[in-house]
């Protein structure tokens, strides 16, 4: 075994992740250089994220050692560290040939090659995040900073079931504190280069800080969550809130005042202008972004009209269902505007409302479940549960969204809905968010990924590329439509509609925002013409984009890609062409850049198998 410079520096945990990997991988990845490197990188994630080791349940020996009281790094040499890896694993992984690989091991060669070079590319602009994840170009935001996730992480996945437990719940809480204050020094330092959000953004950030910090110390998850876990567990639990509750105070709400002292300065210097074209290079930058979002080489003019042919087709769709509900007047918006309001489709926005959404999202569920045999030869052994995004950041999160299972059985997926009003969710717009955020969406896939056999750790349970991701799960909402799940159902069918325009609006208001320069009220103007949605929900869309430059990209052109790539091998393999496979072909690998599916489809075609 060949060990690299970072085998050294990581020492002997990463010796020991080693051995962890050749003992259960499959021994068909038979390149022994190839396998240090892979190996390497999977480790060194997992030691610099120790929350994503503890949202894997990874062991210890795979993730370089002890790490369920460990938080990441949030410092700004931590960040160059990343980046610097990330310029290392590329250069390793190019000084592999791949004409030497057998098929398997190129498959994981050119997945992994092409995901470090698309994270590479936002790292020279110097601010914001970018390592091996996402580029992100504002450390603090609605939807970036340490604060955003936290607080659920350890509520939601930091299991205490011993004292030694517990302690990891207050060294983290402890480390939380420290992240939230490196994020402070590296905010100033970006402010300094000329990169401040929005004030738009800030005033939302400011919100939802502000909103954590009138709940009571005690009530708090950092407290009440770790009591609540104890007693379940027999613990203490009077001297671990009292522990917490001292975390809590003395380093935690000084640590969220700093973050609010400091954005409450930024604001006075910030400007309405919603895209990252303001910042340094950004041009660049936003190229960077959206090449790693859709891992393609598409420029964003591309991509603006692909958005524009597909917003004009789902709005004939969508005029098409209004006509046969009798809705004939006005535009498509506003008749899409008035199905939102009309009461039999809402649900009430109490406590008991909310509850029986809940449980219709659990039905949807469980009767589509019935109907996956019929294209799908492989299917998931993990379950997935309905969950509400938590109070505290519902103001400025997502509408839904899903959390994988953990690998080994011990949490189920969970598919998260927004439920700060329920206005936002009338009955015939929840099946096709069933669809995308479960089954035979995102929990498919996820779950498949980390149940197939044979695969790298790495590959199988780690890497995501969303164009990949979220453009299976706006396909799996079309192959809902297939199967004739609306077929009785012409308002279901009118929020399936919507979805994909939505989606494809996306498309248009991404790269208006960030390469032509449209204000927040231009994007957030188009997309209510486009989709009927309502202005709250489209606003804090609209938001979204403006700090995750590129990656509402990613969805569209996805889907549009497998779209294609199905359609090929309908015409290619003609009578012999069989779904079920195809679906396999595209699932069973884990998650692919685009260019990399390219090829193992049309390998699939030719009768090459991995």
């Amino acid at each position: 075994m060949k060990l690299t410079r970072r085998d050294a520096l990581l020492g002997t945990g990463a010796i020991g992740a080693t051995a962890f990997l050749w003992g259960c991988a499959d021994k068909s990845t038979a390149n022994p250089e190839l396998k240090a490197v892979i190996d390497s990188i999977t480790t060194s994630m997992l030691k610099d994220s120790p929350e994503y080791a503890t949202s894997l349940t990874v062991p210890e020996a795979l993730a370089g050692g002890p790490y369920k009281g460990r938080v990441s790094d949030a410092s700004a040499a931590a960040e160059t560290a990343r980046n610097q890896w990330v310029a290392g694993w590329i250069k390793d992984l190019e000084k592999i040939k791949p004409e030497s690989l057998n098929p398997t091991d190129k498959i994981t060669h050119a997945v992994v090659l092409s995901s470090t070079r698309y994270a590479a590319a936002a790292a020279p602009m110097g601010y914001g995040t970018a390592g091996y994840g996402s580029p992100n170009p504002y450390i603090l935001s609605q939807l970036t900073g340490s604060y955003v996730g936290m607080p659920d992480f350890l509520d939601s996945q930091h299991v205490v079931k011993s004292q030694d437990d517990a302690d990891a719940w207050l060294s983290r809480v402890d480390g939380f504190a420290g992240q939230m204050g490196h994020e402070v020094e590296r905010v100033k330092a970006d402010a300094a280069k000329g990169v401040i959000p929005p004030n738009f953004i800030i005033d939302r950030a400011l919100g939802q800080l502000r909103s954590f910090m009138k709940i009571p110390v005690a009530e708090t998850v950092l407290v009440s969550g770790l009591v609540r876990k104890a007693k379940e567990s027999g613990l203490g639990s009077d001297q671990l809130g009292a522990a917490a509750t001292k975390l809590v105070t003395e380093k935690v709400f000084p640590a969220y005042q700093a973050q609010i002292a400091l954005l409450e300065e930024l604001r006075t210097k910030s400007t309405a202008d919603a895209g990252v074209w303001k910042l340094p290079q950004g041009e660049a930058y936003y190229q960077a972004a959206t090449g790693y979002w859709t891992t393609t080489k598409m420029s964003p003019n591309e991509i603006h009209e692909l958005g524009r042919d597909l917003v004009r087709s789902f709005g004939s769709q969508m005029d098409e269902g209004l006509k046969k509900l009798g809705m004939t007047e006005g535009s498509v918006a506003e008749r899409m505007s008035a199905l939102a309001k009309d009461p039999k489709y809402l649900y009430a926005n109490t406590d008991a409302g909310k509850e029986q959404l809940l449980a219709d999202l659990n039905k949807q569920m469980a009767d589509l479940k019935k109907r996956l045999p019929e294209v799908f030869a492989t299917l998931a052994k993990a379950d997935c549960e309905v969950k509400r995004v938590p109070a505290y950041t519902e103001a400025g999160a997502p509408g839904g969204y899903y959390q994988s299972p953990a690998p080994d059985g011990s949490r189920p997926g969970a598919y998260y809905i927004n439920l700060r009003d329920t206005a936002a969710w009338p009955k015939w717009s929840l099946p096709t968010l069933t669809y995308h955020e479960a089954q035979p969406g995102h929990h498919l896939q996820i779950s498949l990924a980390q149940e197939a056999q044979g695969l790298p750790f790495l590959r199988s349970k780690m890497l995501w590329f969303g164009a990949y991701g979220e453009g299976w799960a706006l396909y799996a909402e079309q192959l809902a439509d297939e199967l004739g799940l609306y077929e009785n159902d012409i308002a279901g069918r009118l929020g399936y509609a919507q979805s994909a325009a939505f989606r494809a609006a996306r498309l248009v208001v991404d790269t208006g925002l960030h390469a032509k320069k449209w204000t927040k009220e231009q994007a957030v103007d188009y997309m209510l013409e486009a989709t009927g949605d309502t202005r709250d929900s489209i606003v804090t869309e609209v938001e979204r984009y403006c700090v995750w430059p590129g990656q509402a990209c990613s969805y569209m052109v996805g889907k549009t890609n497998l779209i294609r790539l199905r359609t090929d091998a309908k015409t290619k393999l003609g009578a012999k062409f069989d779904i079920k496979a195809f679906h396999d072909q595209v699932l069973l690998p884990g998650p692919l850049p685009l260019d990399v599916l390219d090829t193992v489809i049309a390998d699939w075609q030719n009768g090459i198998k991995a």
